[in-house]
């Protein structure tokens, strides 16, 4: 099968190859997919080069340990384990794997039948159905580590990010109002996905609004904790999806849970299958979409990371495989 592979870090374009590997087995409690389509998002490209730092302590310290990057995909079971009995041969199905595994940016990966993958919504096309977990997954574990519930009033700065444009969606979900930031061009995508009032950074400074806020979500991490306290209820929550500068934010969610006033929280993400159901559930509901900016062919691959790392992506970037 072909696949991108990479030994070392840096930029897609210098690091990645496309070459001819073995196609992978099946154990007794995985499923052998066929990759449809697959996504390059912020996840792949900091794996890829290796930063922050930090992330080589998991990737591996000089050179990844993981060759076939890419953690989001769609495709078709193509065989089963053994001991698999919640899938069958045929199946459409989306899903996510994560750094301890990848394998997204390949013909065919194996993935554990008990972790994050669901059957695709059958009105969703694969290409939809790629993009599914990771902006959600990310967006929803903060959601729910600052416990928002109805009637609250939460800003989503970045709402038009894969993470960002998911958790306008899912904090309508339950039920909050939502104001959202973002730039001038995507002001009626944004109000689209659900968004009560929208912000335009180009013309006005967010954290000098007059209204206040339960929750802060900075879904880029272009703005910090300090900056937006003026906007925060005496109780309110504020999560970045950044470390922050000079790695503030961990310290902080450390520190200021103890004040007892207004806190920074520092959420380590988490996903699994029942999770990948929640969303495949509010799709079928039309509840959730993700949000997808462009489309490239596989050979092309480095161009998406190179897209990607702009930083100017509207949603999520899918790669087609299959």
């Amino acid at each position: 099968m072909r696949a991108f592979v990479t030994d070392q870090y840096g930029a897609a374009a210098e690091v990645l190859q496309l070459k001819e590997v073995p196609k992978p087995v099946p154990s007794d409690n995985e499923v052998l997919i066929k990759v449809m389509y697959s996504t390059v998002n912020r996840t792949d490209c900091g794996f890829l080069r290796g930063t922050p730092h930090i992330v080589r302590l998991f990737s591996g310290l000089t050179k990844p340990k993981i060759q076939v990057h890419g953690s989001e995909f769609s495709g078709v079971v193509e065989a089963l384990g053994s001991a698999v009995a919640n899938f069958n041969v045929g199946d459409r199905v989306f899903g996510w794997s994560d750094e301890h595994r990848f394998g997204a940016h390949a013909e065919y990966m194996v993935v554990s039948a008990t972790g994050p993958v669901a059957i695709i919504p059958s009105e969703m096309t694969f290409e939809q159905a790629a993009p599914m977990l990771e902006g959600a997954h990310y967006a929803w574990n903060d959601i729910k580590a600052a416990k928002v519930v109805a009637g609250q009033n939460v800003l989503v700065n970045g709402a038009t990010g894969a993470i960002g444009s998911a958790a306008v969606q899912l904090v309508k979900h339950l039920g909050a109002t939502v104001t959202a930031v973002c730039a001038t061009p995507h002001m009626a995508t944004v109000k689209a996905l659900g968004a009560d009032k929208v912000v335009d950074y180009l013309k006005e400074d967010f954290t000098k609004t007059s209204d206040t806020f339960d929750f802060v979500f900075d879904a880029v991490g272009k703005s910090t904790f300090g900056k937006s306290r003026r906007i925060m209820k005496p109780k309110g929550i504020y999560i970045s999806t950044e470390f922050g500068p000079y790695v503030q934010n961990p310290f902080l969610a450390l520190i200021t849970p103890l004040l007892g006033g207004k806190k920074l929280l520092f959420p380590i993400p988490s996903i699994n299958q029942a999770d990948a159901e929640f969303f495949r559930m509010l799709a079928e509901t039309n509840q959730y979409r993700p949000v997808i900016d462009r489309t490239y062919p596989f050979e092309q691959i480095a161009d998406a990371f190179a897209y990607v790392e702009t930083g100017q992506k509207i949603g999520n970037v899918v790669v087609q495989i299959g």
